[in-house]
């Protein structure tokens, strides 16, 4: 048996429980069976706002019948539910407990006992623990009542478990008869999951994007690198390429082979020769260092920037340029953890 408790939080529900440390059932539960359950008064109230009020009426009215002389019981009525949901629903008011075994019987109706009679703790764990017993053939009745219930959290669980398997949820009897009762609930189901694949494209696409700029900052990387240190086949004019490859040789190799083919083509319209003008420009954009940059053409391409007067390229440059510096600090930043967390 497994139980989900609830602390006491607040002054009122410590001083209930400290003034009933021998607690009494002083009041009866009603069911619809007309069979009645016993329960002490203050637990209930600091339980439940609704029945608070209600045991707060029933003793303005005991007053006034002491005051006549009458005799009343102390007793409310739940009804429209199972006795042994009230059972259940009056134990996890007073222990602040409920037991799994509950909520597999009866969660649906501890659900909205918990709605009516305002217990705001126990309508959370309802919501937690019937999320978890969710099936195909309870899905949509589940659905239905978490819009009722007005239980946010339950209601987006279900929208995404029919999305995970809707062709079977299609196949059940409880669709056919949504689609035929209830059309504005099955329009909301298939905007849910229109939005949701949206949602997904944008993030596939925003993934790429990072992905993108990611591999062009280590291409900006492994270029100042040939430039300033040099690698297997390119180097600097002072220095000798060196003999072993770098950890990024993969990138490495590429950006030298377009580097040697930018020092011997002619062509005017070249893509490759284009490319590498690109970089080149893009690495003065993002280079702090004027004086002793080694990349060609550095100097050359920030003296130009700042002379440029097209505002509508300039824009869209000045966009890439403050990504790519986004993406730098970011890559600067996850190496020095990588560092710190290497013994």
């Amino acid at each position: 048996m497994v139980t989900l408790c609830q602390g006491f939080k607040t002054k009122r529900e410590r001083m209930a429980i400290d003034n009933n440390a021998t607690s009494y059932e002083d009041v009866q539960i009603v069911t619809s069976s007309g069979r009645r359950i016993t329960a002490n008064s203050t637990l209930l109230a600091s339980g439940s706002l609704v029945l608070e009020r209600l045991l707060q009426l029933q003793k303005e009215k005991q007053r006034k019948n002491e005051e006549s002389k009458k005799i009343t019981e102390n007793k409310i009525r739940i009804l429209g539910v199972p006795h042994e949901a009230v059972v259940a629903f009056v134990r996890s008011l007073q222990s602040r407990c409920m037991i799994e075994e509950d909520v597999e019987k009866y969660g649906v109706h501890l659900l909205v006992l918990s709605h009516v009679y305002q217990a705001s703790w126990l309508k959370r764990r309802c919501e937690m623990m019937v999320a978890n017993l969710l099936t195909t053939e309870t899905i949509l009745d589940v659905l239905q009542l978490s819009r009722l219930c007005d239980a946010p959290r339950l209601h987006l669980r279900c929208l995404k478990f029919i999305i995970k398997d809707f062709a079977a949820v299609q196949d059940t009897d409880a669709w056919r008869f949504l689609q035929d009762n209830d059309p504005w609930l099955e329009l909301d189901i298939l905007q849910f999951m229109d939005e949701t694949d949206l949602k997904r494209k944008r993030q596939r696409r925003r993934r790429a994007t990072q992905q993108v700029y990611l591999e062009l900052n280590e291409v900006m990387d492994c270029l100042g690198h040939i430039c300033e240190e040099g690698c297997t086949e390119v180097g600097p004019m002072d220095r000798a390429p060196a003999h072993s490859p770098c950890d990024k040789f993969e990138t490495c190799r590429g950006i030298q082979l377009l580097i040697r083919h930018f020092a011997s083509c002619h062509k005017k319209s070249c893509m490759r020769c284009r490319r590498m003008w690109q970089l080149l420009r893009l690495h003065s954009a993002l280079c702090d260092r004027t004086a002793s940059c080694k990349v060609p053409l550095c100097m050359q391409f920030k003296v130009k920037a700042e002379q440029m007067q097209e505002k509508s390229e300039a824009g869209k440059w000045d966009l890439l340029v403050s990504k790519m510096k986004v993406v730098k600090v970011m890559s600067l930043l996850v190496k020095k953890m990588e560092e710190e967390r290497t013994p």
